[in-house]
């Protein structure tokens, strides 16, 4: 018989929160995903699809929208990222899929991708070290790609200066979390 464990992408079994002169970074691996993009022709289909099942609206690029504890942000042309609570969508990517049917693919990235939060007055003095991306002058719901120590990430403005999420591949999580530990004690 099998006694497996679920671990975080950091390899514990409970999230990692770390505080640093009143900067919060969490590990956040209770989140589903899924990632969905509309197929040829069939785009008003799939936003009418999408909003059925989520209850809302495609963000247009750069930028992210949550309702009802779901957040969809743009990822690429015709392509999304939805993110719930795991708890209460376990089933996200076959919830999502059942609803847009033929006017596009849905795809589970359960594990596929690691979060970490940064909460706190002193965030973008932290970003700013790690990303050429304008941290300070995103607002809320901005959403970005952007590299942080050689990895493709992602950079959502959650509270303007003061709560962001990035993600990585799961992969890179220990390098990114590192990365994230090395800027705040530098910048704080």
């Amino acid at each position: 018989m099998h006694n497996l464990a679920p671990l975080t992408a950091l390899g514990a079994t409970e999230a990692r929160i770390d505080v640093i002169h009143g900067l919060t970074i969490r590990e956040m691996p209770d989140i589903a995903l899924a990632s969905i993009s509309t197929r040829l022709g069939k785009q008003a289909g799939f936003k009418r699809a999408v909003k059925a099942a989520t209850g809302i609206d495609l963000p247009a690029p750069g930028t992210s929208a949550s309702a009802s504890g779901m957040t969809i942000f743009w990822m690429a042309p015709d392509q999304w990222m939805v993110e719930a609570s795991h708890d209460r969508h376990e089933n996200l990517a076959a919830t999502l899929a059942t609803a847009i049917k033929a006017n596009g693919s849905v795809t589970e990235q359960n594990d596929g991708w690691a979060r970490f939060d940064l909460e706190g007055d002193q965030c973008c003095a932290v970003l700013e070290r790690l990303s050429a991306t304008d941290s300070a002058g995103m607002t809320k719901g901005a959403a970005t790609r952007t590299a942080i120590e050689h990895l493709g990430c992602f950079l959502l403005c959650r509270k303007a200066a003061k709560h962001y999420s990035v993600l990585c591949p799961r992969s890179g999580a220990a390098s990114l979390h590192h990365a994230i530990i090395s800027a705040a004690r530098s910048a704080l």
